[in-house]
């Protein structure tokens, strides 16, 4: 079984150019396991946001192009979707895209007595997150961090 993140990248790859000649942007791919099935994930985005008839008319793009390129060893559920107003922000162009939002840094151990940041993402840059906080600027290496999302006022 190829390793789940060759799979993913594989994938973007293969489906990047159809994504974007349909006007959207890959935002992400995993690959996962859940219980006895696996899971083929993919996120989409653009500037209008995404409904179900964008998901279904990506899927339906997408599904015979993996099919016949066959990627993947095992049987799987392939689900299209869009990231929601609270994303996760896993990759550089994540970091790039959300620029100006505001987000939260959970920590895997404390930074100065923390182990939770909000705030508006100011830069991305040598893999450090550069945090407007209401207590001033925070820097935050990139591999300290356990989860980053969005965030958004309800």
């Amino acid at each position: 079984m190829a390793n789940n993140k060759n799979v993913a990248t594989t994938v973007t790859e293969l489906i990047t150019p159809t994504v974007e000649e349909l006007g959207y942007w890959l935002w992400d791919v995993e690959f996962v396991r859940e219980a006895a099935d696996w899971y083929l994930r993919i996120t989409i985005d653009n500037e209008a946001g995404i409904t179900i008839e964008d998901c279904e008319k990506v899927h339906r793009a997408i599904d015979p192009m993996l099919d016949e390129a066959d990627p993947i060893e095992v049987s799987y559920h392939l689900e299209v979707s869009s990231p929601g107003l609270e994303r996760e922000i896993r990759t550089d162009m994540h970091f790039e895209a959300c620029i100006g939002e505001k987000i939260q840094v959970k920590l895997f151990t404390k930074l100065d007595s923390k182990k939770e940041y909000v705030g508006i993402l100011k830069a991305y840059e040598n893999k450090e997150i550069i945090l407007e906080t209401d207590e001033g600027e925070k820097k935050i290496e990139r591999k300290a961090a356990s989860k980053i999302r969005t965030v958004f006022d309800f």
